[in-house]
Formats: structure tokens, sequence, C-alpha cells
């Protein structure tokens, strides 16, 4: 699976442009397989005539429905990754690559997420659904026959709440990957054995004026001077 560059998919906002930026920095840092990593650019795919659902006012990021592209992105061959891009990867993806298992379509950490908070990033609402942030993080079995279903017409088609939870899924083809690689800052206790392998800004992050207090904010804000740095 690792000897061609396992192909990552990460969600991008040009509202959160550090954000990505820092989340791509932090897991090629910390990677010991060679990623193809890919931005899923909402503005790129409408050029391409592959996106064309309407504008969704109760959309948090342009990212909601792109993640949805992926198998499609992918030739609906292998395994592929995506993430959000409000991540600080800490750990190594090889050990996230690892755990996929050709028995389920995808994998995700699946998540009791009841956030109490009225409001997250920038003022966006805060909404609450089952398996909240299940699709913050999936690992995509591309080729999995059960995801020949997901085609950008019904990415484009159907609702949030059908796509989000899976729905052209069985629950027996969604397979478990531990906590750590989808920790969500706010709402998951902190390890006790360090820091997690992939710390989740769901709420917001440093990048943001309103979210400086958040936990690791630290690591997120030497990632984001290294990528400054090599920016000049």
């Amino acid at each position: 699976m690792t000897e061609t560059p396992f192909p990552v998919y990460v969600g991008y906002d040009r509202r959160e442009d550090i954000a990505y930026h820092v989340c791509v920095h932090s897991l090629k840092k910390r990677a010991s397989i060679d990623l193809d990593i890919h931005p899923l650019v909402q503005d790129e795919l409408r050029a391409k005539g592959l996106y064309t659902r309407d504008i969704d006012p109760l959309a948090a990021t342009d990212f909601t429905y792109t993640r949805f592209f992926v198998p499609y992105l992918a030739g609906y061959k292998g395994w592929a990754l995506f993430c959000d891009c409000d991540f600080l990867w800490l750990g190594d993806i090889a050990e996230l690559v690892a755990l996929t298992d050709d028995r389920y379509a995808v994998m995700c950490v699946h998540h009791d997420h009841r956030p109490t908070e009225r409001y997250k990033m920038d003022g966006r609402k805060q909404t609450l659904y089952p398996r909240k942030n299940w699709s913050s993080l999936i690992l995509y079995n591309c080729g999995h026959p059960a995801n020949a279903a997901l085609t950008p017409d019904l990415a484009n088609r159907e609702t949030g709440k059908y796509l989000h939870r899976f729905a052209w899924l069985e629950d027996d083809l969604i397979g478990a990957v531990p906590e750590t690689w989808n920790w969500l800052e706010g709402w998951n206790e902190k390890p006790a054995d360090g820091p997690p392998n992939v710390v989740h800004y769901t709420r917001g992050g440093p990048w943001f004026e309103d979210w400086q207090d958040v936990d690791y904010g630290d690591l997120w804000t030497r990632e984001e001077q290294d990528v400054l740095a090599a920016a000049r």
C-alpha cells in the first residue's frame, strides 16, 4: 500500500488558509511514508464541472461537501485519507495507514460529540447531529464496492445529513480507528501519556483571534512559525 505515495485530501477554505498550510506542514514533517497531498478547493471542482451544489448557508466550510468526492477523485482505487484543515498532526500518518482493513468501506473515529457551546470558529453556529465529526477524518477504501455508490451526482444531490452519517453504507462497513487520530480539542480528555497523534481544533484554533487559549496551541503556533519562515 505504501510503495507509491499515499493519497491525502485536505479540506481547503480560504478563510482558514494558514490552518491548511500548518496542517499539511505538520503532516509531512512527521510522515515516514511518501504522501500525495491534494487540497480540496471547491472553486476548482466547480470550474471542472464536478461540484454543482448550490451555496448552502448552513455549510460551516467550503469543504463541507467536497470531502465526499474523494473516492471519485482517487479513481475508485486503493485507500485515501481525507481530513479537515484545522488539524495539527503530531503523529506519523504511517501508523494510521497501517490500521486500514479491507473489510471496511470507510474508517474513522466513532465520536460521541455533543458540544455545549453555541458558536465556533469565527462566529459560525454550532450544530448537533448524530455521528458529529465522524467525517472530519475519513480513511476511504476507494475501491470497496459499496463506495461505487458515492458518485459526484450523489455527492451533489444528497443532504448533509445523509452524507455526514455515511448513509450510503451499511453500518458494519464503517470501521473504527482510535480517538488519538482525531482528538477533539475542548471535548476529549487530554491523554495521560502525551499529546494525541492528531489535534482537531473543531471549535476554533489559534489562527482565530478569540481562540488563542486552546490545548496544544503552543505546538500549533510553533508549526505556524515554521510555515511562515519557509515562505520568506
